[in-house]
């Protein structure tokens, strides 16, 4: 009698499991900094590491399954949620990595940190693999929540306080648009699945339709803040300066991925309504890239210049995301376009983008941190490696190839001509030239000789720093050679396989 009245949803354990090995690495990454409170934190790095290590395998494993849902059709299982998962993954594991010898050298080594990390990982998972709008706020929420502690967790310097203080209204705000925009879905379509906005659009009854309108307006607007669109950006450099360096690299890496993945499923399930909301995300991704490359041209703090960038490239998801949006919707005259350019620009971006942040938190001792341009004078001699790999990083930011940076916006600039959005893949271009000046200033200001005695950036290289930089330099040429099996592995639908054709063709052209 209690089952007929109260039925269980069945539950698909294998496609959960990523997200409960990540959480329950949190937990026990906490217990044993409560039992070894104070001191050195590689135990709990150790935990940390090989917890995310069972999940990625978990992750790969469930790529061999069919496309489910579970839990009531509030968690689903398919290609492109265990994609993004696995880049999350990748992504918090490559920040633990560098963040033992950085939060020493800066005098926080709180091992508080490490189960923060990953249960706002765990939170991005959640957004990831869900068409449920609750749950889908409620992993944001876990995301953020763990990143407005960590923004702060510098508590002697007044910028990180700002830091926190600045993100975390900020987010509450974001936070509420999304929030609203959810009730007015709700109240149009009468389900919390963003499955539901098709069916309520094709009813016809304008009532639904005027609120359709306004509850995605709502959501584009929440998830923009959290992407760093313009003009909801204004964060972001601060942000990103104020913060401890490894909670910038996660923050830049993961919380985009998060946010672009939701971005992602919301657009593809309104795509019947891209009408209205197509060219207004369009003048957002014209105005995220550029004035993000415009201001960082003005910047003397590193930590600065990458926070505009990662405005930037955002613009330049975006346009991937667009491409994508406008071939559901128009197929008639559009080809499928997949996710697979989307996937692998987040890819490279998380890499290279993750690499810099690691070479640039040398610039920790003794306390301080001193992040300009002026203090990456002479790095070139007191660690080459560091040097080296900071021009590997800048050198993919901008495009420049074989590198994974350099074919990721080929694919955008080929999936927008493909959408019939020649116009944002020109503007794409120009703003890729501009970009050019900051990332040169940056690799530059690491090959400047510099005699003083007290610079801050370090000669030697913690393992975890090194261990870092070399798999994020490695992978940015890894991936650029391995793109046509990455490309199969993370999108081998239908749209996938359309999309890479065309991809393979253009890089066919350039190699030609």
């Amino acid at each position: 009698m209690y089952n007929r009245a109260f039925p269980l949803p069945s539950i698909d354990w294998s496609a959960i499991l990523p997200i409960m090995i990540v959480i329950g690495t949190g937990i026990l990454a906490l217990l044993v900094e409560i039992v070894r409170p104070k001191q050195i934190n590689n135990p709990i790095v150790t935990i940390s590491l090989l917890g995310l290590v069972v999940a990625a395998i978990a992750i790969v494993n469930n790529f061999n399954t069919p496309d489910s849902e579970t839990l009531a059709g509030m968690m689903v299982n398919d290609r492109f949620g265990n994609v993004m998962q696995l880049l999350l993954v990748l992504s918090c594991g490559l920040c633990i990595a560098f963040s033992e010898n950085y939060l020493r050298e800066k005098r926080i080594p709180f091992g508080e940190f490490y189960p923060l990390v990953l249960w706002s990982t765990s939170g991005a998972m959640l957004m990831a693999t869900s068409r449920n709008l609750l749950v889908i706020f409620l992993g944001l929420e876990v995301l953020s929540i763990a990143l407005y502690v960590m923004a702060g967790m510098s508590r002697s310097e007044e910028k990180s306080e700002e830091s926190a203080l600045k993100y975390f209204l900020l987010g509450a705000f974001a936070s509420g648009f999304l929030l609203y925009g959810i009730a007015f879905l709700y109240g149009a379509s009468g389900s919390l699945r963003i499955d539901g906005i098709a069916a309520t659009w094709a009813s016809a009854e304008p009532f639904a339709r005027t609120l359709l309108v306004f509850g995605i307006s709502l959501i584009l607007v929440g998830l923009s803040f959290k992407s760093a669109f313009v003009p909801f950006h204004q964060w972001t450099p601060d942000v990103y300066q104020g913060a401890p360096t490894n909670v910038t690299a996660f923050m830049a890496a993961g919380s985009k991925i998060a946010a672009i993945a939701t971005l992602y499923r919301v657009l593809d399930a309104a795509g019947v309504m891209a009408d209205y909301w197509l060219p207004g995300m369009a003048v957002i991704a014209v105005l995220t890239m550029t004035v993000g490359n415009l201001i960082a041209l003005m910047q003397k703090d590193v930590k600065r210049i990458l926070g505009y960038s990662s405005i930037a490239h955002a613009g330049y998801i975006l346009v991937a995301v667009l491409a994508h949006a406008k071939s559901v919707s128009n197929q008639g005259s559009v080809g499928l376009i997949g996710f697979g350019t989307t996937a692998y620009y987040l890819l490279a971006y998380a890499v290279m983008t993750i690499g810099a942040f690691a070479v640039i938190s040398l610039s920790a001792k003794d306390g301080r941190e001193r992040t300009t341009l002026d203090d990456l004078h002479g790095l070139y001699k007191r660690d080459p490696f560091a040097a080296g790999a900071l021009v590997v990083f800048m050198a993919s930011l901008i495009g420049v190839p074989p590198t994974a940076g350099f074919i990721g916006k080929l694919f955008i600039f080929s999936d927008a001509l493909q959408a019939h959005l020649g116009w944002l893949a020109i503007i794409l271009a120009v703003n890729s030239i501009i970009s050019i000046s900051y990332y040169l200033a940056i690799a530059r200001a690491a090959f400047v000789a510099d005699d003083a005695e007290e610079r801050i950036v370090q000669a030697n290289m913690g393992s975890g720093v090194f261990s870092a930089a070399g798999i994020c330099a490695v992978a940015v040429f890894l991936i650029s050679v391995l793109t046509g099996p990455l490309m199969n592995w993370m999108a081998p639908t239908a749209g996938g396989v359309e999309a890479k054709s065309s991809h393979t063709r253009a890089v066919a052209q350039v190699k030609r």
